[in-house]
């Protein structure tokens, strides 16, 4: 009993450091975006590279960790968009403007998870490949939207294959659209969301709820 409870003890101090890691991290990402290093960050927690990479096996494992935190954060307040209780068009733009307000409030991070570094040849010192394990984060929300378009909206006999295709498609539409926005700022956030819900209405609109779903 006493093995048991001591290695429970361990795993929760380890998990702990690990979110204090991650954090520290955070900070870093936050201040220097795609140039942030693997030595900043282990400066920042107050500890050496090989302990860094003793938590998380790699730079990968360390970038890995970061993209799964936003992503998980980014996700609930997806969700809570989806299901605010607003009808079926204020709750579409509620969702692309929670992406879009993401990404606006922390644009640091956003493009150290989505950009490649403005130089070409990162040096060894800066530690991550920025930018190029973007097509795992985007799969990953695209699943996660068809999943919710499959149980809350009839897209007719081939449903669960057009949620598919929705949910990928609408997080590219958000991800390009999004990006370019973001770099550029031609419009209003109200105006880009307003235009983008313009142009998914039309099927979704006409689309009937799931029996025995949620609804949308």
């Amino acid at each position: 009993m006493e093995t048991t409870r001591q290695a429970e003890r361990q795993r929760t101090a380890a998990e702990r450091r690990r979110r204090e890691l991650l954090e520290a991290a955070d900070r870093v990402v936050l201040r220097d975006g795609p140039g942030a290093s693997m030595n900043a960050i282990a400066a920042e927690a107050g500890i050496t590279k090989p302990i860094l990479y003793r938590h998380f096996g790699d730079k990968g494992g360390l970038y890995r960790a970061l993209a799964k935190r936003h992503t998980d954060a980014l996700l609930i307040a997806l969700r809570a968009a989806l299901d605010a209780p607003a009808d079926r068009r204020a709750r579409v733009e509620a969702t692309l403007d929670t992406y879009l307000a993401a990404i606006e409030a922390r644009p640091q991070v956003y493009r150290f998870l989505m950009h490649p570094s403005d130089d070409a040849t990162p040096s060894p010192e800066q530690g991550f490949d920025v930018g190029r394990h973007s097509a795992p984060l985007l799969r990953r929300l695209g699943e996660e939207l068809a999943m919710v378009i499959a149980e809350r909206v009839d897209l007719g006999p081939d449903s669960q294959v057009m949620a598919r295709i929705w949910g990928h498609g609408i997080v590219g539409m958000m991800h390009a659209a999004g990006d370019w926005w973001l770099g550029e700022r031609p419009c209003s956030r109200a105006q880009l969301v307003s235009s983008l819900a313009d142009l998914l209405w039309g099927r979704l609109a006409a689309a009937g709820d799931r029996p025995g779903g949620p609804g949308f």
